[in-house]
């Protein structure tokens, strides 16, 4: 059995972590860093708002990164040990139907690319307010450091942007609570990913 998770949310919500901390706990569990599908600095455009858009779809090399979780479906067995991903043997369960193989897709902007939005059997948002997203923000060290402005001027517009979009697209997500203790998020999707599988067998 296959099961593509997505977690999507606000910028600095603590997506990663959280993916990092599920995929030690899942079994033949990979990941998909949608950061990883950044284009280079000099292909970002600069908006009407002076500041380069790395913040909308277009930043991303979403076809890229569509085929990349196409690969995995294909064979994910293949796939993750590509990846240094151990996968347990076939010979461990008793049905190699009910052998579980996990993709976790994780980014800012997942739910905002058509051509992926079927492939999700779960999906999380994390949500946090615009004070705390913004003193988390300027305690990150990015590769390409934040001109001053750029939170205010670009990223946190292109959140609500797009948050709404998604909203809008009806697709079936359960947001969390970004202001959660790490353990309390941990729990919480944890569990109801064990409830999922469980209902999928």
């Amino acid at each position: 059995m296959k099961c593509v998770i997505g977690i999507g949310g606000v910028t600095n919500g603590g997506k990663t972590t959280l993916t990092n901390r599920l995929i030690k706990s899942l079994p033949n569990c990979c990941v998909v860093h949608q950061d990883d599908f950044f284009r280079k600095p000099d292909h970002i455009e600069v908006g009407a708002d002076g500041f380069r858009q790395w913040d909308v779809i277009t930043a991303l090399d979403m076809d890229a990164m569509a085929n990349t979780i196409r690969g995995w479906a294909e064979n994910p067995v293949k796939f993750a040990c590509s990846h240094g991903v151990n996968v347990s043997p076939a010979t461990e369960v008793a049905d190699p139907d009910q052998l579980v193989h996990i993709l976790i897709v994780e980014g800012f902007l997942l739910y905002n690319y058509k051509s992926l939005m079927d492939v999700y059997n779960k999906c999380y948002y994390i949500s946090i307010p615009y004070e705390e997203c913004k003193r988390r923000r300027s305690t990150r060290q990015y590769t390409v450091p934040d001109p001053p402005g750029l939170f205010d001027g670009h990223v946190w517009p292109m959140y609500l942007k797009h948050r709404k979009e998604m909203v809008e697209s009806c697709l079936a997500i359960t947001y969390l609570d970004g202001l959660k203790s790490k353990e309390e998020l941990y729990s919480q999707v944890y569990e109801d990913i064990q409830n999922t599988l469980l209902n999928r067998l």
